[in-house]
Formats: C-alpha cells, structure tokens, sequence
C-alpha cells in the first residue's frame, strides 16, 4: 500500500505511479491511494488505484489544505478522510506501507498519516514500514522539525529509500540529521518515465522544449522565453512552448498570440520524454521529473528553479547539477530574454554524457523484495 499527495503540480503521484508499476512488475499486489486532485493519465492495469477525498494547496505558501470545493479543510473533513484511509487499510491489510514524502515532508498530514503508522506497527500483517523521497528534500527552517523527522523515522520506519543518485547529491545536503539514519537509508537511482540515458535518440535534435510543470507556477518562464528566442544562437531551430492546464485558457491564448513564426504553442503532452529525446535542449523549472527526464535523454538544459515562498528544493537540486557540468542554472530572480538567451548559448556547449543511475524504479522494487524476503525469514 502506497500513500501519496501532491498539493500543487502531479510529480509526487506521477513518481509513485512509476513506483507502483516497478512493484506490480515484481508480481507484488499493489494498491496506491491518493489525496490529491484527481488526475486523468493513470493507466495502470495492474495496480489498483484508491481516490481519498481531494485536498490541495492554494499556492507554494503551503500554509492550509483547501478541500476539492476550495474551502479550508475543518476537522470533521480531517476525521473522515481519516477514518477511511484506516478502513481500507485494515480491509487490504498489506504486508508493506510506503509513504511517500512523510515524515520529511507532508506534515499537514499528520491527522491521517500517524494513525496510520500506528495501525500499521500495531498490525501482525505489516512487516515493512518504507519512507519513499525524492534526492532533494526542502530544508526546514523551524527549530526541532529536523530531530521530529528524525525520531518517527526511528520509531516508525524499517527504511528510508531515497531517489537519487548519491553521486550527485546525498541526504545529508539537504537534511542535516542524515548520518543518524544512514542504516536505514538506500540510494534507488532517479526514477525516471523515459527509461535509462542508453536508450536516448541523439540522431534528430532540433527542436528547443520549453516546459513548466504540471502547475501554474511557470508562467514567466513560458513568456520570457518566447522573447528569448530571437536572441539566442537557436533562433531558426523550432521552439515547442508546454502551457500546463493548471494554467488558464485566457493566459493560454496569449501565449500562442505572442509567439512568431517558429515558436508552436500547446498544452502539456504525455508524450513529454519522446519529445525530450528529439530536443536539443530543454528550458525548464528543476522539478524531479522533469530533470530525470533531461538526463535520460541526454539534452542539454536551462534550469530556471522555482524559488517562492521561500521554497529551495529545486534550487539545490539545479546547483548539484550545475556542478556537476550537466545543466545551465538561471535564478528565477534574474530571468530575463536578454540573460535566458544567454544561458541558452552557455547550455548548447556543454557535455551531456555524464553518467547517472536512471533505474530508480526497477532497483527499489528488487530491494523492496529482498527487504520482504529479509523480513518474512
């Protein structure tokens, strides 16, 4: 049983999904239940889904849960969503619990997940209690919330797998109580939609990717680089401009208004990692998902990283990469035509062989198994 939510964009449960669907391939009976705004691309037959009522954030503030109506969650909403996450996991009764985000992050959902962690060490069914995060947490900020984390990993948690490549960035660039937790703590390899680098098609590259997520928080990027392309050294290559559909129609037709001969305008596509594999390079926000899909491909990148509301997880995920020569890191702050143009002339430069562990999938479900093995003996 997989518990995940995501607040704004979808790459929370986009990653579950792919985690979900490693396991079912293992011959695993997986169910992944969600709390987020229902999302249309699930086509996993072989996992089963569970929609608990919707909640969602408003904005990056992540300062309340809004219910799918749009209205501040109470507690009698908190006690009934409670109340059926713990009754359909007394009626599956899984041997193993992944949470994905929590205790790291998601503490908004307390009222659910520590019932839910006690129901699963109380039960003689659950032998595994797994923490699921991506490489790069965001820091905390307020005083204790590093040894809290840390004391429900101890209390709670057999393991902690971390979808990364250590390589590029460890746990402990981004949580400082990493090393009191290191026995628990296994490095997947990025969990990547588009397959390993190997398979990437380096034969046609023409085209420039522009992309944003999966919320309404890219909106400039779009913009700007609209504006960009006639400065830069790619300014006869095609430029494809992704609008989310978090974003609204209106803003969606003035993006296509603005854009000339040579810039093509359209809302996100599922067929996101093929058309990264036919890019010659990707303009994008440094989001998990998107950047595991640049890397797999091969393409090289300007990363413009989301950065409000004090929000730096993308920041030092781009500065790892950045450091490591893969990627071309402009701050959100300094984004303009002038320097985006500019960092796109630095990015088509750079070497974008470098190796890196793209398996993240397929590795933490055969670790899952050994751990079940392990468990079970």
């Amino acid at each position: 049983m997989i518990h995940v939510q995501h607040l704004l964009g979808v790459g929370h449960l986009q990653r579950a999904l792919r985690l979900a669907d490693a396991l079912a391939q293992r011959d695993f009976v997986v169910d992944l239940v969600s709390g987020g705004t229902p999302w249309q691309e699930i086509d996993l037959p072989d996992v089963s889904f569970h929609q608990l009522p919707p909640a969602r954030c408003a904005d990056a503030s992540f300062s309340c849960l809004l219910d799918a109506d749009g209205n501040e969650v109470d507690d009698l909403w908190k006690q009934t969503r409670c109340r059926q996450l713990l009754d359909l996991f007394e009626r599956l009764s899984p041997s193993i619990l992944i949470t994905e985000t929590f205790p790291f992050g998601r503490r908004m959902l307390r009222f659910e997940l520590m019932p839910l962690l006690e129901k699963a060490r109380a039960s003689a069914r659950c032998q595994l209690v797994i923490s699921s995060i991506r490489d790069i947490l965001q820091p905390k900020s307020k005083p204790g919330r590093n040894q809290e984390i840390r004391e429900l990993v101890d209390r709670y948690y057999d393991r902690v797998l971390v979808h990364g490549d250590p390589t590029i960035a460890r746990l402990e660039h981004s949580f400082p109580a990493a090393a009191a937790i290191d026995d628990k703590v296994y490095y997947s390899g990025y969990i990547c939609r588009s397959g390993d680098a190997a398979s990437a098609d380096h034969s046609s590259r023409a085209e420039v990717l522009v992309s944003a997520g999966g919320s309404d928080t890219g909106r400039a990027i779009l913009e700007t680089a609209i504006a960009a392309r006639p400065l830069s050294r790619l300014k006869r290559n095609n430029w494809r401009i992704l609008v989310s559909p978090a974003i609204a129609e209106a803003v969606f037709h003035q993006l296509q208004q603005l854009a000339g001969d040579g810039i093509e305008v359209e809302r996100n596509r599922p067929d996101f990692p093929q058309l990264m594999r036919h890019a010659s390079l990707s303009i994008s926000q440094a989001g998990y998902n998107t950047l595991t899909d640049v890397l797999a491909a091969g393409a090289a990148a300007v990363v413009i990283p989301f950065a409000e509301a004090g929000e730096i997880e993308q920041s030092l995920r781009a500065k790892r990469l950045q450091a490591c020569g893969r990627v071309v890191m402009l701050e959100q702050h300094q984004l303009s035509a002038r320097k985006l143009a500019a960092a796109v002339d630095r990015a088509i430069e750079l070497d974008t062989s470098m190796p890196i562990n793209l398996e993240g999938a397929i590795n933490s479900a055969v670790r899952i198994s050994a751990w079940l093995r392990a468990a079970q003996t």
